[in-house]
């Protein structure tokens, strides 16, 4: 068995590409189409032309081609699999070709992050990036924290790892379309840490598992109905993984999940959260799930005490 985690690219033998979209498999390797094949492609790659594919163009060409790979992600048959392209195993050839990734690196370095535990994502690892491509970095595991801090340190010093400018705020939240002002977002966002710009370049510093911390598979649960919740955070360690993870003290409800990268990192353990999404239950217990379309309308994740903090409140 093939063996894939989030993060990773699949290439088939139709050379279709696929970003793997969850940890575990059923029936198949979860994934999303990314990039095809097609002479009016813009992308290129050893000489063959690729279109890029976004959320939902890609769900209608996946309909037309391959319906019945379709479920609520693609699922690709392990069969129909000729490369796994993995994050981690591009780190070398980037270090030396692209001083952006480089600098990264070495910020990382010096934080005593092992280059095993990097990796690059998204299309730098397909090599179909462009020059308005963002760089999609990752770190596996626990280190992600440490990793973290060290890139916020470094954009509080002269180098080539900066803040975001407001302009690339505006960009990102226009993206995202959250349920929640600009000015709410960006306190949010103030202390995640996780986002920066690299001689001129926005980078997003993602979190995915180590193999030791892949225990069990997510279980569809069934929807139910729409609710909005004050709790309390006691767990907040996978608040950085997709789908972002809290667990939380409620009557009612087990755990937060949230299926947008908006509200990854959300909330710190010890936090009373407001959030509202769908209720969905699974065996005896329920979660509430945010981000169940692809721009979540009346779904949000908001920390009630870092905006009380603020004086937001």
């Amino acid at each position: 068995m093939l063996k894939t985690r989030l993060r990773d690219f699949l290439v088939t033998k139709d050379n279709w590409l696929f970003a793997v979209s969850d940890y575990f498999r059923r029936d198949g390797i979860r994934a999303t189409l990314r990039y095809v094949p097609d002479e009016n492609g813009e992308r290129e790659l050893n000489g063959v032309r690729y279109k890029k594919y976004d959320f939902g163009p890609a769900f209608e060409f996946m309909r037309k081609h391959k319906p019945e790979w379709v479920q609520d992600v693609h699922v690709v048959p392990e069969s129909e699999v000729n490369q796994v392209l993995r994050p981690s195993d591009a780190i070398p050839r980037l270090v030396n070709s692209d001083s952006r990734v480089r600098a990264i690196v070495k910020t990382l370095d010096l934080a005593g992050i092992p280059r095993t535990s990097m990796g690059v994502t998204g299309s730098m690892l397909a090599g179909l990036q462009n020059e308005n491509s963002d760089i999609d970095f990752v770190v596996y595991g626990p280190v992600w924290f440490r990793a973290r801090d060290a890139i916020t340190a470094a954009k509080q010093q002269e180098g080539p790892i900066e803040e975001i400018n407001e302009e690339m705020w505006k960009r990102i939240y226009t993206k995202r379309i959250p349920e929640i002002s600009f000015e709410e977002f960006m306190l949010h966002e103030s202390r995640k840490g996780n986002r920066g710009m690299v001689e001129g370049t926005y980078f997003d510093l993602l979190f995915v598992r180590e193999w030791d911390q892949i225990k069990e598979p997510l279980l569809r649960g069934k929807d139910t109905v729409k609710m909005k919740i004050e709790a309390k955070v006691t767990n907040a360690d996978f608040a950085f993984d997709s789908p972002a993870y809290y667990k939380v003290e409620h009557d009612e409800i087990d755990h937060v999940l949230s299926y947008t990268h908006t509200y990854a990192g959300q909330a710190l353990p010890g936090e009373l959260i407001e959030a509202r999404g769908i209720v969905e239950e699974v065996g005896d217990s329920k979660r509430l799930v945010v981000g169940t379309s692809r721009e979540p309308k009346g779904e949000w994740i908001r920390s009630l005490t870092w905006l009380e903090k603020c004086g937001y409140r």
